[in-house]
């Protein structure tokens, strides 16, 4: 069965790609892409359909899941807490359940949140 991702942008299907088309030549793996909106999302390794890794990010979404991350990935890998308690706490701050809690499917607003609450936790 063939998969489908769909834009969340212009609603259009996602061509599955190598990942060299966005990054310069080096390949990375499989991606997701739009052209038309230059948004696109890595698949997971292994995956027999390409199982995508969240949503298809634009320049902005991407810029704002790098922060997210820059400010979340410290909590757990400096150890102030386990991973999995960095993201229970998280999910809690946000109003979400932990199983909904990925960086790779939060848009721009929900990742801004994850940045105020990670830096609040950083420096409680």
């Amino acid at each position: 069965m063939k998969r489908v991702v769909t834009c969340p942008y212009c609603f259009l299907p996602a061509s599955l790609v190598d990942s060299a088309e966005v990054y310069g030549g080096r390949s990375y793996g499989m991606i997701w892409l739009c052209r038309y909106d230059q948004a696109w999302v890595g698949c997971h390794k292994n995956s027999p359909t390409h199982a995508p890794l969240g949503r298809l990010a634009n320049a902005e979404l991407r810029r704002a899941k790098q922060e997210a991350h820059a400010a979340f990935d410290p909590l757990w890998k400096g150890r102030l807490m386990s991973r999995a308690s960095a993201y229970a706490m998280l999910a809690a701050g946000l109003g979400i359940e932990v199983k909904d809690c990925h960086i790779g499917m939060f848009d721009v607003e929900t990742c801004r949140r994850a940045v105020e609450i990670c830096n609040a936790k950083a420096t409680a």
